[in-house]
């Protein structure tokens, strides 16, 4: 079983959500973490939380689709945390909408966010891991990566995009020791499920919960090097 503690950590849209409990599940850990998000008071929130485990946690506030921004805060990231040895492909946005009603500036923010945000964060990374010969890249998708379904065009095209590029990606680096893993769990009672009118509150006991993908991904991390979880999907024992 692999250590991890003293590991050094980066997650996208890690101030709520699946971010967020991926997070706190890695603190527990004692992995040293690093969150990005858009919402400077909710990522300083959750760092706070973090700290209070003894681990390293830091901040920046950007927006993944943005190119600039992305080269400019990954590196001070790095750099704040003095290596990376894990990252998470967390940060996403969705909305539900026929393809001829959606909006094409909102379909082409979820392509952007969804699918270039996670390719501009990891392109910063990756040569960071390749030199160290070592690391770990979570990419997460959906199962609406895994089918189309009405009204969710873009999301869905986004989510099957991720799982092309995640998969290539680990067929690339597998020969740098670098793992990588795409996950694709059905619906989480996560902040943007609740926003969205999929899931609730009080679903606990019939919808997965945050802290499920997480103990997942911490699952994942602790295989021996020699294994490799390539993919995986989380559903409810609930249907």
């Amino acid at each position: 079983m692999t250590e991890l503690k003293n590991k050094k950590a980066l997650i996208t849209g890690g101030s709520r959500g699946l971010g967020k409990a991926t997070a706190i599940a890695f603190a527990k850990e004692g992995i040293d973490v690093a969150i990005t998000g858009r919402n400077e008071e909710a990522l300083k929130a959750t760092v706070a939380e973090l700290k209070k485990f003894g681990v390293n946690a830091i901040y920046a506030s950007f927006d993944v689709s943005n190119y600039e921004e992305v080269q400019k805060n990954i590196t001070s990231l790095i750099d704040s945390l003095g290596a990376i040895d894990i990252l998470v492909n967390n940060a996403g946005i969705a909305a539900f909408g026929t393809l001829n009603d959606m909006e094409v500036a909102q379909w082409s923010q979820i392509i952007q966010t969804n699918v270039m945000g996670m390719y501009y964060v990891t392109k910063e990374v990756l040569p960071h891991l390749i030199a160290k010969n070592e690391g770990d890249i979570i990419n997460v998708s959906s199962t609406a990566g895994l089918n189309g379904n009405a009204s969710t065009s873009a999301y869905s095209a986004s989510k099957f995009a991720v799982i092309g590029m995640s998969q290539s990606l680990m067929k690339e680096v597998r020969k740098n020791n670098i793992r990588v893993c795409t996950l694709t769990p059905s619906t989480i009672a996560s902040d943007m499920s609740i926003e969205l009118g999929i899931a609730s509150k009080d679903s606990e006991d019939s919808v997965l919960q945050p802290e499920d993908f997480a103990e997942l991904i911490i699952s994942g991390l602790k295989l021996p090097r020699r294994a490799m979880m390539a993919n995986a999907s989380l559903w409810s024992t609930n249907p």
